[in-house]
């Protein structure tokens, strides 16, 4: 797990200056304290932060080189089944040098370049520069575990694992206006765009090749689509998903440093480690973000089950002065204005575990991939919803958040929108009434995936929205993990994106996943035997923070949402129409439907604050 970094210029003669490459590179120091290395042949350079998990010897740097000088490899991630190549590759001639997975990515790419990408099980992004033919070859994994970007400008590339990289090699940064858009609208920008002009991401499994010349090859390596389309059918799913499940978390485990567990005490990350301890993983230790507010807090489960399981288990609780540091943090570290509000507890705990371990196994994913949030729900009856914005009209759910949320959601129209926007918190006429914003963002990526999601699962609105939050919101909640935890210098690891089961669960009947009150169905089902009663049955709460209490009744918080009500973001044009004095009054006044209208802004205000003016004049930023 490293942060790696790079400059092509597209005019061959000029020479990478080794200063910016090494500024580029040390920008990223939180992602790899352990070794630094750069690589440097006239137009092309290449930069590398590691932090050390697999062979944590001096032979594991980077760049990587192979024996004959052609190719040049700067690689962020972990292939987990990298020791089922070694037979293969000696047959081939290749002598194993090292314990690292770098070195069978250089020479798998040496034996079958992009083609061997199929068969690596890992999380991924990485570069490689071949000398004989001018080219550099950028890819992502799967999913996007691991973070991509780049930038063209003033004739070269640039690119990095982290926006800051870029801007402090010289790219300009410039909000986006439709990427502005998108954040309101939205909550974030999907698909390669990112909030920023000239600043793109490499899609979820896609690969780009740059030809020295400046012709760029894109080509999707993997498509989830295809994947789920040419599944083999499962004959008997339940046995498969405890295997297969099994087996995911088992890869995972694959360390030369010791690794840990973000245990919430939810069901998802509570499956984790029932399958370490069935396994017999011993010594492990589990790390807990806890609330003071009952409703929130799943910590006494997560402490329950790590004695049960005889784990080590530590908790902190986030609040006030310590909360207000982590925010403006953890902002840092996401580049972009945090958007699922848990950013700055997923930094903490991180930070907490870094003393004790290198690596976290994490619980994501299982509710995009099984159907775990709640509102998918109002998609099984569309017809329904027309009837909820009848009731709704009469003004019975008011004072109740989640009725409300869902009352909003209801007057959406089309079957289009009602994807695209189930996992927003506001909705298009709640913008344009509150804020005064009429200008909706294009949405391009969103509509793209969305007719993707209508032809692989048609007239099903539930499958559609899953298939659309695993190209977009899984991303961000991805995006997250890998800030906070890299922000704490710790790798994370995921075992319910799994490729095996990312394509197997896609191709399964909805009953096993949607069944039952809470989704997940098939997870819940598995683990019967294996987790208590307590944790099968407990309402899920996810880790949600109560941001509405602590920004008007926390110390810390009172200058800062002052501040916020008189900001200058609100003379910029496209938030020139919202009175945000008004939305503070009527939070202050105990109004609990202004948080969600309040929070993007609010969290915007703190990433101008904290964030841009490093890199920029706040008044340059949108053009």
């Amino acid at each position: 797990m490293c942060g790696i970094n790079g400059i092509l210029h597209l005019q061959s003669q000029k020479k990478v200056d080794e200063r910016i490459l090494t500024k580029m590179r040390d920008a990223l120091e939180h992602r790899g304290p352990d070794d630094k290395g750069i690589f440097i042949d006239n137009n092309i350079g290449l930069g590398h932060r590691r932090l050390s998990i697999l062979d944590v010897s001096s032979k594991g740097h980077q760049p990587f080189l192979s024996d004959d000088g052609r190719y040049s490899l700067v690689y962020n991630g972990e292939i987990y089944n990298f020791k089922d190549f070694y037979p293969e590759l000696k047959c081939n001639g290749f002598d194993i040098k090292t314990n690292s997975d770098t070195e069978v990515l250089m020479k798998l790419f040496q034996l079958y370049g992009l083609k061997m990408l199929n068969r690596l099980n890992g999380m991924f992004a990485f570069a490689i520069w071949d000398k004989k033919e001018k080219k550099l070859t950028l890819v992502r994994d799967r999913m996007g575990v691991k973070p991509l970007y780049y930038s063209f400008y003033n004739e070269s590339l640039y690119f990095a694992s982290e926006q800051k990289a870029l801007f402090t090699a010289g790219v300009p940064l410039k909000i986006a206006q439709e990427g502005l858009g998108e954040y309101v609208f939205n909550r974030f920008v999907a698909g390669e765009n990112t909030l920023y002009e000239n600043v793109k991401k490499v899609l979820p499994g896609d690969s780009m090749t740059i030809i020295e010349s400046g012709k760029i090859f894109t080509e999707k390596w993997w498509d989830l689509q295809i994947e789920i389309n040419n599944h083999d059918k499962i004959k008997n799913p339940l046995e498969w998903f405890k295997t297969t499940f099994d087996d995911a978390v088992r890869l995972r485990m694959v360390s030369d440093v010791p690794v840990g567990v973000l245990l919430s005490g939810g069901l998802d990350s509570s499956s984790i480690l029932a399958s370490l301890h069935q396994q017999k993983f011993k010594g492990l230790q589990t790390f807990n973000i806890g609330f003071k507010e009952v409703e929130h807090d799943e910590s006494y489960l997560a402490k329950m089950l790590s004695k049960k399981f005889d784990y080590g288990f530590r908790t902190m609780q986030l609040e006030n002065n310590l909360l207000y540091e982590k925010l403006i943090t953890s902002t840092y570290f996401q580049d972009e204005p945090i958007m699922h509000l848990s950013e700055p507890h997923l930094l903490a705990v991180s930070q907490m575990a870094k003393p004790a371990v290198k690596v976290l196994l994490s619980g994501e994913g299982a509710d995009e991939m099984m159907g775990g949030y709640v509102r998918y729900k109002a998609l099984k009856y569309p017809s329904l919803l027309n009837s909820i914005a009848t009731i709704g009209n009469l003004d019975l759910f008011s004072k109740k958040p989640r009725f409300e949320k869902l009352i909003r959601y209801s007057k959406i129209k089309s079957n289009e929108d009602l994807v695209v926007f189930n996992s927003s918190n506001i909705f298009r006429e709640d913008i344009i009434k509150n804020f005064g914003i009429n200008s909706l963002p294009k949405n391009e990526y969103r509509k793209e995936i969305y007719e993707d999601a209508k032809i692989l699962y048609p007239n099903n609105l539930k499958r559609q929205a899953l298939y659309f939050d695993q190209h977009t919101y899984l991303c961000s909640l991805l995006d997250r993990n890998d800030r906070c935890t890299m922000g704490a210098s710790i790798e994370c690891r995921e075992p319910f994106l799994d490729p095996r089961l990312l394509a197997g669960l896609g191709s399964l009947d909805d009953n096993w996943l949607f069944k039952g009150k809470k989704g997940k169905f098939i997870l819940k089902t598995a683990m019967k035997e294996k987790l208590p009663d307590e944790i099968l049955n407990f309402r899920k709460v996810g880790l949600s923070v109560p941001w509405g209490d602590y920004i008007i009744k926390s110390p810390a918080f009172k200058d800062e949402l002052e501040s916020f009500s008189r900001s200058d973001m609100f003379q910029m044009p496209y938030f020139e129409n919202i009175n945000a004095k008004k939305l503070v009054q009527n939070l202050q006044k105990g109004d609990a439907k202004m948080i969600p209208y309040i929070m993007p802004l609010f969290m915007m205000h703190i990433w101008i604050k904290n964030y841009v003016e490093k890199f920029s004049e706040i008044s340059d930023i949108i053009k």
